[in-house]
């Protein structure tokens, strides 16, 4: 019983991992973005777009769980583990 409990837990952190992972791109994107700025740029805007960009890759924003989702499953899994968190 713990054994599947354990592996459902696994899966469940791959997944939320794999979603991570599509959206870290997001954030790439935004760092480039500044990167590739130059001196008549918006760079608040482009530095606010960026903060916006990573709280919700965090958070998961309105429709997802974001990182905070790959925290909560490897959290469950690590309890099932028996190991500190």
């Amino acid at each position: 019983m713990k054994n599947d409990a354990v592996h459902k837990a696994h899966d469940e952190m791959r997944q939320e991992f794999e979603q991570f992972r599509k959206q870290y791109g997001k954030i790439l994107e935004a760092v480039q973005r500044v990167g590739d700025a130059d001196i008549t740029d918006d760079l608040h805007g482009l530095l606010k777009r960026l903060e916006e960009t990573v709280e919700e890759v965090r958070t998961g924003g309105l429709l997802g769980s974001g990182a905070k989702g790959h925290r909560e499953a490897r959290e469950k899994w690590l309890k099932l583990q028996g190991l500190p968190g």
